[in-house]
């Protein structure tokens, strides 16, 4: 029996299929170490979706390389977008590395290892379209959240995107699989679910009668007693129907938080795009959620530097986000992904590209710093991350920030909390954009 270390990189997605490939391992009788060194096996899980991710993975990579060449770690097996995206030139080009698995063959990583540790070479790409596999996991989120993936693969293909190429057509887990591993989760102290897949909203359209589940799995998902909150990530804005509009304003479990990637909103950059809807669309949606669900926060995802996209376009952009004031918006340089329409398109050189991206991110810092310093005197409930021994505060999130990717809440109190328990906190400070306050009570 080998000793296995795993390094996971990208989304949560991805994180998902490494706590799967984790699981099957141990389930084998190997053991998972909690970190890298003396491990006969590491396993990088990769993401290849944008140059800054492959570089990321890359770097990892040459770092367990270096460890490989002090023999401080045995074979370096890689998994994830980037294998699948350079099958080839992974092995060629990065001797080090001993085997690669595609996207389509995780669910080999046994094999994969016990191969490995047998001296031959893995090179495994199984069919990226074929169902997902039901297994368990070992979560490597805190005990208190975990993501529950529903799909994979996407259909929406659009033009900067090589997710498809990566991760296949869309295919939904079923529904009573999904149930399933939810209440698992909820069993074992998982109080927050968060929802995802490439494409949340279209979830159930793949299967035998094409309707979309979304809702009725939010509804059942809302029936596990000891579930607290549900967060959706990842929801098409041309998806979004009046019944998954009201399921998300009844339920109580439900947090008002919706992450809808619009990219832009410029009419003609999202045809170019091949992305259905336009700005009035945009605005119309928008309106209506925030009508219908009251204080309802919205997350999105913009790029600058698109094919299509000159000054006109780009100040439609930043006065499309000065007028709708989202309370979360990441912006990104468009990267052109070789594989994809995009990249055959002509487009602003990277340089306006990042410049335009840090305008964007400049115009929502304001809009950001108006909302926190709007929460001020405010009693809000937060639950409880963890704490900073060098700070010496707990800290946590509100119904509006989702981990590791938005903001924190830091909590003044002489009482020790848990790690996982919701509480009140009375905000009375912004401090570098996180919000500040002291506890109220425990909930």
């Amino acid at each position: 029996m080998a000793n296995i270390g795993f390094i996971s990189l990208g989304c949560a997605k991805n994180q998902v299929d490494c706590e799967r490939m984790m699981y099957r391992v141990q389930e084998a009788g190997h053991t998972v170490c909690p970190g890298v060194a003396g491990c006969d096996v590491v396993v990088i899980n990769t993401c290849g979706f944008i140059d800054s991710a492959k570089s990321e993975a890359i770097d990892f990579i040459l770092q367990m390389a270096a460890l490989k060449a002090e023999g401080q770690i045995g074979k370096i097996l890689v998994t994830g977008c980037l294998s699948q995206r350079y099958q080839q030139e992974i092995l060629e080009q990065l001797p080090e590395v001993d085997g690669i698995l595609g996207t389509g063959s995780y669910t080999q990583i046994v094999p994969a290892l016990e191969a490995l540790m047998a001296d031959e070479t893995v090179s495994d790409f199984g069919s990226i379209d074929a169902p997902e596999e039901e297994t368990g996991r070992i979560l490597t989120t805190p005990e208190h959240y975990a993501y529950l993936k529903i799909a994979e693969g996407c259909d929406n293909r659009c033009a900067y995107c090589i997710i498809p190429y990566l991760r296949g057509k869309f295919r939904s887990r079923q529904l009573d699989d999904v149930l399933y591993e939810a209440r698992l989760l909820a069993a074992s102290g998982v109080k927050e679910l968060i929802v995802v897949a490439q494409d949340t909203s279209r979830y159930g359209t793949d299967l035998p009668g094409h309707k979309r589940l979304l809702p009725e799995l939010l509804r059942q998902l809302c029936q596990i007693e000891q579930l607290h909150w549900l967060r959706i990530h990842y929801i098409y804005p041309d998806e979004i129907d009046d019944e998954l509009i009201d399921v998300i304003a009844q339920e109580p479990k439900i947090v008002k938080y919706l992450d809808i990637p619009i990219q832009h909103c410029n009419s003609k950059i999202l045809k170019l795009m091949n992305r259905r809807g336009d700005g009035v669309f945009l605005r119309d949606l928008f309106a209506k959620l925030r009508s219908r669900i009251p204080g309802l926060v919205l997350r999105t995802s913009v790029i600058t530097g698109l094919p299509g996209e000159g000054e006109e376009e780009f100040a439609e952009l930043c006065e499309f986000l000065k007028e709708q004031c989202l309370e979360r918006v990441g912006a990104f340089a468009f990267s052109p992904e070789e594989g994809t329409p995009a990249a055959q398109m002509q487009y602003p050189d990277n340089e306006t590209a990042l410049a335009r991206a840090e305008m964007i991110e400049s115009i929502q810092s304001r809009i950001m710093d108006d909302y926190s310093e709007a929460m001020v005197g405010r009693e809000v409930e937060v639950v409880v991350d963890g704490y900073d021994e060098e700070l010496c505060q707990y800290y946590g999130r509100t119904y509006a920030d989702s981990p590791d990717i938005d903001g924190r809440v830091w909590i003044a109190t002489d009482e020790p909390i848990s790690e996982g328990t919701f509480v009140t906190v009375q905000i009375d400070s912004v401090i570098d954009g996180d919000l500040s306050g002291f506890l109220v009570e425990e909930l």
